[in-house]
C-alpha cells in the first residue's frame, strides 16, 4: 500500500503519492475513487495518473491544494466534489498529510463531528493538527 496509509472511516483513506501498482492494489481491494491533491509540477507525481486510475474503473478527482497555506475555497471544493463519488475514496498527496487532513475534514462535514470528535480522530490516527488545511478547518469549528 502506498506510503503513511491511514483508514479515516468504511469511506475514506488515505495517503502518500500511489505508483502504478498501488492504484492496481487500490481498485483490486474495492476503493471506487481517488482524490489527488497533488499540482502536475510537484516532484513525484504520476504524469498519466487519471488515465491509469479510469483505466482500472476508478473514478478521478484532482484539486491541487497548496501543502503549506490553506485555502478554504479549495477545501469546499473537495468536500463538495467528493458527494459525487462512489466509496471508498482514496485520497492522496506526496506523503498523506494534505491527504489525511482533507478525509479527516470530509468525514467531519458529512458526519457533523464536533471540533472535540475531529480532534480526538486525528490524535487517534496521528493526523497532524498543524497541517494549514485542518487547522484553518479546527479554527472555523465551534
Amino acid at each position: 500500500m502506498t506510503e503513511n496509509f491511514k483508514k479515516i472511516s468504511e469511506e475514506f483513506s488515505s495517503g502518500g503519492q500511489p505508483t502504478s501498482d498501488n492504484l492496481q492494489e487500490l481498485a483490486a481491494e474495492g476503493f471506487k475513487s481517488v482524490v489527488s491533491l497533488r499540482s502536475s509540477d510537484e516532484k513525484g507525481v504520476l504524469s498519466d495518473e487519471q488515465q491509469q486510475a479510469e483505466e482500472l474503473g476508478l473514478r478521478y478527482l484532482n484539486v491541487p491544494l497548496n501543502p503549506n497555506e490553506a485555502d478554504a475555497l479549495l477545501v469546499e471544493q473537495v468536500v463538495s466534489e467528493i458527494a459525487e463519488l462512489p466509496t471508498p475514496i482514496f485520497f492522496h498527496c506526496g506523503v498523506g498529510g494534505r491527504a489525511g487532513a482533507l478525509a479527516l475534514i470530509s468525514l467531519a462535514t458529512q458526519e457533523k463531528l464536533s471540533r472535540d470528535e475531529v480532534l480526538q480522530k486525528a490524535q487517534e490516527l496521528g493526523i497532524n493538527l498543524e497541517q494549514p488545511h485542518l487547522k484553518q478547518f479546527l479554527t472555523n469549528l465551534t
